[in-house]
């Protein structure tokens, strides 16, 4: 992944995530867990009994956008719920708000998107900038 993407990511985990269900788009706020740059991954979590869970089990393609001030990064791809155990368990012994809200690692939900494409945008700049990614 392009330094310039991993800097807003790394600088801002809460971004836009968009689900589509039945031609109807769906966005939420989520927090990164985990950005695996060298896979062009990045991971999140979520309760089982939570709407967008359902979501993602009938189409699992997604978009996010992150962003810090006049810059901005958009990914889509396609969740993968397949998370090793170690991965599941890092996650939740990292991101300090998981162990408040959930009992154990077991009660959630862990997916890694796996970026397709991505966008980055500028917007300080004259023309503003855009980089496009093909992962």
């Amino acid at each position: 992944m392009d330094n310039k993407l991993l800097e807003i990511l790394h600088k801002n985990k809460e971004v836009a995530f968009a689900t589509s269900v039945d031609g109807k788009p769906h966005v939420r706020i989520f927090q990164i867990m985990k950005i695996d740059a060298d896979n062009n991954s990045i991971y999140f979590a979520t309760s089982p009994k939570k709407e967008v869970y359902a979501q993602l089990n009938i189409n699992p393609y997604v978009a996010i956008i992150d962003l810090k001030g006049a810059e901005f990064a958009r990914i889509n791809g396609t969740i993968d719920f397949d998370i090793p155990d170690e991965i599941q368990r890092e996650i939740f012994d990292t991101n300090p708000v998981l162990p408040h809200l959930y009992k154990t690692y077991k009660d959630l939900v862990y997916m890694r998107l796996p970026a397709k494409s991505a966008d980055y945008f500028d917007l300080r700049t004259t023309p503003p900038t855009l980089v496009h990614y093909d992962f």
